[in-house]
């Protein structure tokens, strides 16, 4: 196994599989069962169905090989391609430094996320104290680039975990969905990557993951839909039981002021 291999592994990422009918954004519900991605021949169907391939953030073998100043300088030069491509002046003052700008922006910012060094340490201590009620951390901003076209989306996560002997600082929790949500995503992902590291850091399946955003790949776009946002949500463990799933959602609906 190479070292890229060894650092995706590290993430905690689990084996490929279908998001269950929960997890499907609302604006778009479709049914994984009846969709084969290999029957959309064309990229404009496969975009429009804003379905991700797999739970794995796909990565090439080499992703790692080139430093981040090099991920720059090459972006940097293709994105003022772009620019001179759609007729812009890069002699401008306003925009001869864009091209550089928004590489690294790209690399050193809003994609941070792909990269394995800049995981976020989920430290843990002992539940001395023997708490064993849920612990939800909600209202999380997440902030996030639609896979499909590159568009924000943003809204709020809500993460909630119950002990099996360990505890976790809770800014921890909110870096973790940070670091998720700093690459090119689709929210099912998200929501399943999420679960994943929190479940693999606290040793408990314990965990639910939920998840409520707008995309601007619809409202700016398409359909230009402006008042929908996308639900998804993530429950394992004791959360597959209805009650505590209620007790969890009534919890996140509370109003919190200070």
């Amino acid at each position: 196994m190479n070292n890229s291999a060894q650092e995706l592994l590290f993430l905690g990422f689990g084996s490929q599989r279908k998001v269950s009918s929960t997890a499907l954004p609302h604006h778009n519900l479709l049914d994984l069962k009846k969709l084969d991605l290999h029957e959309l021949t064309t990229i404009e169907e496969l975009g429009d169905a804003h379905v991700g391939s797999r739970e794995l953030t796909p990565l090439r073998e080499d992703a790692f090989e080139l430093s981040d100043n090099e991920k720059i300088e090459i972006i940097q030069e293709h994105f003022a391609k772009i620019m001179e491509t759609l007729g812009l002046d890069l002699t401008d003052d306003s925009l001869k430094g864009t091209p550089y700008r928004v590489a690294k922006m790209y690399v050193k910012e809003i994609f941070e996320g792909l990269n394995p060094k800049n995981r976020p340490e989920a430290r843990t201590f002992s539940n001395g104290y023997d708490y064993s009620d849920m612990v939800i951390e909600k209202n999380i901003q997440v902030t996030s680039f639609c896979e499909h076209h590159f568009l924000p989306f943003i809204g709020k996560a809500h993460v909630a975990y119950i002990s099996k002997g360990k505890v976790i600082g809770l800014s921890k929790i909110n870096r973790l969905v940070d670091y998720f949500a700093r690459r090119p995503q689709v929210q099912e992902r998200l929501t399943l990557q999420i679960a994943d590291a929190l479940s693999e850091a606290m040793e408990t399946e314990d965990v639910a993951v939920f998840i409520d955003s707008k995309h601007l790949c619809v409202s700016t776009r398409g359909i230009k839909d402006h008042s929908s946002s996308t639900v998804t949500s993530e429950f394992r463990g004791a959360f597959k039981d209805k009650d505590v799933q209620q007790k969890f959602i009534d919890f996140v609906k509370t109003d919190t002021q200070l």
